[in-house]
C-alpha cells in the first residue's frame, strides 16, 4: 500500500451512525443503515457502527415478542449481509434475536456478505424508565456459544473479539449501552484480552446532563483500556411516548476525543476518526500495570474467542487513504490559548518547585547562573528569580553572570544586562576571552595566532571557560549553578560535554523542549509574570535567532548572532516533533516522517497556534523532512546518548518529555543508528 495511506501507518478509519429510523419497520431501517454503510465504505473505514436495536427500534416496549417484527428483523438482517458483500467495512448493527427459546438484545458483526458474530447485551437494566428484563435475557442466561442464523453457524456470545488479520493490531470488540455503566464492563476484559477498538451500541435516551456524563464515560473507559471507543446513541424515530433521543454518537483514543457527531440533529449522522492503533500498541507494551492486570484475569481471558477476517484493503496497492485526523505540529504546546495557558502555567510551577524543594534540601541560599541573552538561559533565570521569592530570599542571592565570548552579539550582551537589571539580581559580566585566548595558546590552536579556524574545540573552549567560571563561582560564593540548557538540545547533543553547558548542579529546563520555552515565555509577558520592564526584554529575546554564538559572524558590522543552531541541527520545531514521536510512542523513522508531512507539508492547513507570526509559519517537503529526520536519528541514537547518561538531576515536566537515564530514557552510550536510518532509508520516499 502506498506511504501516503494511513493504513500503511498503522491507523485504523472507524466511524460511528446515527440513522433515520422507523419504529417497528426493519426494511425501512436496512434501507438506512445500507445507505449509511455505504457511505462509510467510500471513506474507506474499517467499521462502522449502529445503534441499539436499531433494526427494530429500542422504544418498542412488548412489540419485541411478536413474530412478525422478529421475522422482518431477520429478514432485514440477511438483505444487510448480503448487501454488505461489496463493502469494506465491518458492520455492527443492533437488533433483537431470538435464541434458545427466549429474545436477546443483541450486536450483529457483518462483514462482506456473512455474519462474523453475534454479542448480546450482558447488562440489562430494571430501573426508573428501563424494564428490559420484560422482554430480553442477558448473556449470562444462554447456553450455548453459537447461534444458527442466515443458513449458519455463528459464534454468539459477550466474548468476542474480532481481529483483521491484514491489519494485525484491528481487533474490535462490542458491548451494548448498559454494558458500559457498570463498575466492570466487558469491553475491560476484551481490552486485556488485545481487543484494541471498542464499540457500544446504545439507544440511550437523552435527559438533562447525560450527554456529558457519556463523554466521561467513554473517555474514562478509552484511557483505563488504552484503546479506541466508539459510541453511538438512538436518535431520530425513536419513540417520544415517554423518552426523548438526541443521536449522540462519540470516538475516543486512549481517553482523547477524535470526534462527536451534533446532538438533536435533523438529519442523520455519520462520523468518522482516525485511530493510531500503534500508540494504543505502544501504551499498552510499556505499562507495566497493564501486563499484570492480564496475569491476574489470565483464566477468563483465555476464553475470550478471537473471529479472524481480513478487510482486504492491502490487496489494493494503489490505494492512498489520506489521514483525517488533526496532528499538532507542536506536540508539546496546545494549538488552544486556554489549555496552551494552563499547561505553560504548570509547567513554570514544576520547575519553581524543583528548584525551590534541591535548594531547601541542600540548605544553598545563593544561586549562579550564566546568561546570555537567549531563549534558555534568560526562561532559567526567571524561574530562579520566581524561586528564591518563594524561599522567601532576596533576589540578590541569585548570582547572574554574562560571559561574552568571540562571537557575543551587542544584542544579546545588551538583552543579558537589561534582564538582570530589570529582575533585580547580582548582575556581573565576565569576559572569558583572555582565559579562552590563554587556552587556545597551551593548545597550539591557530586561533590563538588570529587564524580564522573555527572548529569544535574552538567552540568548546569558550562553553567549557563558561561552565568552568560557574562551578568556581558557586565554590566561592557557596552557591548551586543552575543549569539552563533544554530538552530539544540534550536530544541532538547540542552541548559540551562535562567542563561544559552540559554540566551543573541542577538543571530545571532539561525536559523542556525549545519550542516550549518559547511558549513560556510568552506566557510570562501575557500574565505579566514580572512587570512591563521585563516584559519588554523577553519580547525582544524571543525575536533573537537561535545560536550558541561560538563562531564570530561574518558581518563584522552586525549586531545579531552569527553562525545559526538551526543551520547545523536542524529547525527545533520540527526536531521537537520528531523526538516527541520517537521517545513517547517509539514509532518508526516511516511512521514519524509520515506524520511530520501531515502536520508540516501545507503551511495553509490546520491550525497554528496564534502567537506564531504568519512569517514564521513553516512548511516542508518530504525530501526536508527526511533529511532531517535522519539527522536527528544520527545525533540521538548514535552520537549523543553518552552526553545524556551523564546528565545531572532534573524535574520531569510532562509525557515525552524527560531524557533522564534514572528516568523515562535509559539507553546505552555505545548504541548505533543504523536500524533506523535503514528504515528510514527504505520506507520513506523523496516525495509523495
Amino acid at each position: 500500500m502506498s506511504f501516503g495511506s494511513l493504513y500503511s501507518h498503522g491507523f485504523v478509519r472507524t466511524a460511528a451512525a446515527v440513522p433515520h429510523m422507523r419504529i417497528g419497520d426493519p426494511a425501512f431501517n436496512a434501507d438506512r443503515t445500507l445507505a449509511l454503510a455505504r457511505e462509510a465504505s467510500a471513506a474507506n473505514a474499517a467499521v462502522v457502527i449502529f445503534p441499539e436495536l436499531g433494526i427494530s427500534g429500542y422504544s418498542i416496549d412488548d412489540l419485541l415478542h411478536q413474530t412478525a417484527l422478529l421475522d422482518a428483523v431477520e429478514v432485514s438482517l440477511g438483505r444487510i449481509a448480503g448487501e454488505s458483500a461489496s463493502l469494506s467495512p465491518l458492520i455492527v448493527v443492533g437488533a433483537p434475536l431470538r435464541f434458545e427459546q427466549g429474545l436477546f438484545n443483541t450486536a450483529i458483526v457483518i462483514h462482506r456478505g456473512r455474519v462474523l458474530g453475534v454479542v448480546p447485551k450482558s447488562y440489562l437494566p430494571e430501573y426508573r424508565e428501563f424494564y428490559e428484563k420484560r422482554q430480553f435475557r442477558a448473556a449470562r442466561d444462554a447456553l450455548g456459544d453459537s447461534v444458527a442464523l442466515l443458513g449458519s453457524a455463528v459464534a454468539f456470545g459477550p466474548d468476542l473479539v474480532f481481529a483483521a488479520g491484514d491489519l494485525p493490531s484491528f481487533a474490535l470488540h462490542v458491548e451494548i449501552c448498559e454494558d458500559l455503566w457498570v463498575p466492570i464492563p466487558p469491553s475491560s476484559y476484551a481490552a486485556l484480552a488485545g481487543a484494541t477498538v471498542l464499540a457500544n451500541l446504545s439507544a440511550s435516551n437523552v435527559t438533562i446532563g447525560k450527554a456529558g456524563f457519556r463523554r466521561e464515560l467513554c473517555a474514562s473507559q478509552s484511557a483505563r483500556t488504552i484503546a479506541g471507543y466508539l459510541y453511538t446513541a438512538a436518535g431520530m424515530g425513536e419513540s417520544t411516548t415517554d423518552l426523548a433521543w438526541d443521536g449522540q454518537a462519540l470516538i475516543y483514543e486512549n481517553g482523547d476525543l477524535l470526534a462527536e457527531s451534533e446532538r438533536f440533529a435533523t438529519g442523520e449522522e455519520l462520523i468518522f476518526a482516525d485511530i493510531d492503533l500503534d500508540r494504543i500498541v505502544s501504551d499498552r507494551a510499556s505499562t507495566s500495570s497493564y501486563g499484570d492486570s492480564i496475569h491476574d484475569h489470565r483464566r477468563r481471558l483465555s476464553r475470550v474467542r478471537r473471529i479472524g477476517f481480513d478487510l482486504g484493503f492491502g490487496s489494493r496497492e494503489r490505494l492512498v487513504v489520506p489521514l483525517r485526523r488533526r496532528v499538532e505540529r507542536f506536540p508539546y504546546v496546545p494549538a488552544n490559548p486556554a489549555s496552551r495557558n494552563a499547561r505553560c502555567e504548570e509547567v513554570y510551577n514544576i520547575q519553581v518547585r524543583g528548584l525551590e524543594t534541591r535548594l531547601e534540601a541542600t540548605g544553598i541560599k545563593k544561586i549562579v547562573i550564566g546568561v546570555s541573552g537567549g531563549l534558555d538561559s534568560t526562561h532559567a533565570l526567571v524561574v530562579a528569580a520566581r524561586a528564591v521569592d518563594r524561599l522567601g530570599l532576596p533576589r540578590e542571592n541569585v548570582l547572574a553572570y554574562t560571559m561574552p565570548g568571540f562571537a557575543t552579539s551587542d544584542h544579546t550582551l545588551g538583552n543579558a544586562h537589561r534582564l538582570m537589571r530589570t529582575l533585580g539580581v547580582t548582575a556581573s559580566e565576565l569576559d572569558i576571552r583572555p582565559a579562552a585566548n590563554q587556552m587556545l595558546r597551551d593548545l597550539n590552536h591557530p586561533a590563538a595566532d588570529g587564524e580564522a579556524v573555527y572548529d569544535i574545540t574552538f567552540e568548546n573552549v569558550q562553553a567549557g571557560e563558561r561552565t568552568s567560571h560557574l562551578f568556581r563561582l558557586a565554590n566561592y560564593h557557596g552557591g548551586l549553578v543552575l543549569g539552563t540548557g533544554d530538552l530539544s538540545e540534550l536530544a541532538l547533543g547540542w552541548a559540551t560535554y562535562g567542563v561544559g553547558d552540559q554540566m551543573s548542579h541542577y538543571h530545571v529546563n532539561a525536559s523542556v523542549p525549545k519550542t516550549l520555552i518559547q511558549f513560556l515565555l510568552r506566557w510570562a509577558i501575557d500574565t505579566d509574570q514580572f512587570g512591563a520592564d521585563v516584559d519588554e526584554v523577553l519580547a525582544s529575546v524571543l525575536e533573537t535567532e537561535i545560536s550558541p554564538e561560538l563562531v564570530p559572524r561574518q558581518d563584522p558590522d552586525s549586531d545579531k548572532p552569527g553562525a545559526d543552531s538551526e543551520s547545523v541541527v536542524g529547525p527545533y520545531e520540527i526536531q521537537d516533533f520528531f523526538l516527541y514521536y520517537t521517545v513517547r510512542f517509539g514509532y518508526s523513522p516511516s511512521k514519524v516522517a509520515y506524520l511530520a508531512h501531515h502536520a508540516w507539508g501545507d503551511r495553509s492547513a490546520g491550525s497554528w497556534p496564534d502567537l506564531i507570526p504568519l512569517e514564521r509559519r513553516h512548511e516542508y517537503t518530504l525530501r526536508e523532512l527526511k533529511h532531517w529526520l535522519g539527522v536527528f536519528l544520527e545525533r540521538f541514537f548514535h552520537t549523543s546518548q553518552f552526553k545524556r547518561s551523564a546528565m545531572p538531576n532534573a524535574p520531569k515536566v510532562g509525557s515525552g518529555g524527560s531524557l533522564s537515564p534514572r528516568g523515562d530514557w535509559r539507553a546505552p552510550s555505545d548504541g548505533s543508528a543504523t536500524a533506523w536510518l535503514a528504515e528510514l532509508r527504505d520506507q520513506v520516499p523523496d516525495e509523495l
